[in-house]
């Protein structure tokens, strides 16, 4: 006899990136992911578990599945927690060397990266959220060229003295928001769906 199947957890993202760190979160849990590349209504708002909600509902109603949704900001606090919320289009715009002109002459840089989790189910009424956080500071030059989006420009307080972008993935997921949202999530799912 094999071994029985892993439970499989839909992710709907179109970001490989962000798709293989949750895969290595997710299998200390005995979980499988699978990557959901649904076009999902992303809306502009202050708080980035609405926005994660919101793409959440829209996920099942065009796929009919349970799914996560995960949503993530750089809240800077010498920019009054800018990007925040809007971190992936102010990333495709000014990009890196936009925040760092943003940063010049500023000596605080203290900074937390906030990620959500959002399940959504057929069955649910509405999204169960899972929070992760990790605060840090902005580097004042680009760093390693691992990881992706914000990861050269950001160094966890917890590190030994390296940027998510010169870390591995699995070294990232010891720190990370991202990583500690799945956790979160991963225990609650294993716990009121698998017995274990």
């Amino acid at each position: 006899m094999g071994k029985p199947l892993k439970k499989v957890v839909f992710l709907v993202t179109g970001n490989v990136n962000k798709f293989n760190e949750a895969c290595l979160v997710l299998d200390e849990f005995g979980l499988s992911t699978a990557m959901l590349n649904v076009e999902t209504i992303e809306i502009q708002d202050d708080n980035i578990e609405n926005v994660a909600q919101t793409s959440a509902i829209d996920a099942v109603e065009k796929c009919n599945l349970p799914i996560i949704v995960e949503d993530a900001g750089l809240f800077i606090d010498a920019l009054n927690g800018f990007p925040g919320p809007y971190s992936s289009y102010v990333f495709r715009t000014i990009g890196l060397e936009g925040i760092l002109k943003l940063m010049k002459d500023i000596n605080k840089r203290s900074a937390t990266f906030n990620a959500v989790v959002a399940f959504h189910s057929p069955e649910f009424k509405s999204p169960k959220c899972f929070h992760g956080c990790v605060k840090g500071k902005i580097t004042k030059q680009m760093r390693g060229s691992k990881g992706f989006g914000y990861d050269p420009l950001f160094l966890p307080n917890l590190s030994k003295g390296e940027t998510f972008a010169e870390m591995s993935a699995s070294e990232k997921n010891q720190y990370s928001h991202r990583a500690k949202a799945l956790r979160a999530f991963a225990e609650w799912y294993v716990s009121k769906f698998l017995d274990i």
